[in-house]
């Protein structure tokens, strides 16, 4: 029997450093969701929106938030995962959080800080990949600019999802198009990239495009809208694709340091 894994995207605008008034708007959009999805996705930093300023925002917030996450994952008994600044040990991270209905909690820190806005000053850059199991697929969750870095995506796990929260800004949005479809295709998975909309503080617009592809790089969904949308991934589709095509078996080998 195929497994099926149903996905929910919420395509969102935020609301700057707020992060009650962030989590007020999306508990709205979470409660609307039908209950036969099993994951929900967010944006990146979808308690704050793209700040370079970590310290307005207080260090309590990320823990009040995985509280948050985990009351709401229960409440769906749909897996939440989305990234936000988190406060720990006297540093800043881009940290995303795989939270399950049970309130186990994965996480994943940043490793590709975007150096263009200063990112990598204010945060600190994780170093290991994350790869969740859940619901019998094998999902490998990474954050807006890490897209940019192929190697960093590479499927040596054999995952059957990528996925990309972002705030990715309009000028550059052809390579989000891009970029999510080649990962898709190279990696033989699902991708998902989940990007935000409206205008930030600074001035940056985003102007969304949350898609999902197919192993064979087929769009399922796609939007540009304030909306939330829903994708039925499949395992058999993973399963058909490699078996027949068997293009990770000629991959090259080599280790990152």
């Amino acid at each position: 029997m195929d497994k099926v894994l149903n996905v929910a995207l919420i395509q969102t605008s935020l609301v700057w450093e707020n992060p009650q008034a962030n989590r007020e708007s999306l508990a709205v959009k979470i409660k609307a969701i039908l209950p036969n999805v099993d994951l929900i996705i967010l944006p990146e930093m979808f308690t704050t929106g793209f700040t370079m300023s970590p310290q307005n925002i207080e260090k309590e917030e990320g823990e009040q938030t995985l509280v948050w996450m985990q009351q709401k994952a229960k409440e769906k008994d749909a897996a939440i995962v989305g990234s936000l600044v988190f406060h720990e040990n006297g540093a800043h991270t881009n940290r995303l959080l795989f939270v399950e209905p049970n309130g186990k909690t994965s996480i994943y820190d940043k490793r590709h800080t975007f150096t263009l806005a200063g990112e990598d000053k204010v945060y600190k850059a994780g170093k290991e990949r994350l790869i969740v199991n859940y619901k019998g697929f094998k999902i490998c969750p990474m954050i807006c600019y890490d897209l940019r870095f192929p190697v960093w995506a590479r499927n040596t796990e054999e995952y059957d999802v990528l996925l990309y929260v972002a705030n990715w800004p309009e000028p550059r949005i052809t390579a989000w198009d891009t970029l999510l479809k080649a990962r898709a295709i190279e990696n033989m998975t699902y991708c998902i990239g989940v990007n935000r909309i409206g205008t930030d503080q600074v001035g940056h617009k985003y102007p969304g495009h949350s898609v999902v592809f197919d192993a064979l790089g087929k769009d399922l969904i796609y939007t540009k809208e304030e909306e939330v949308v829903t994708a039925s991934l499949s395992k058999k589709h993973i399963d058909d694709v490699r078996d027949k095509l068997k293009f990770l078996d000629d991959r090259d080998l080599f280790s990152l340091e």
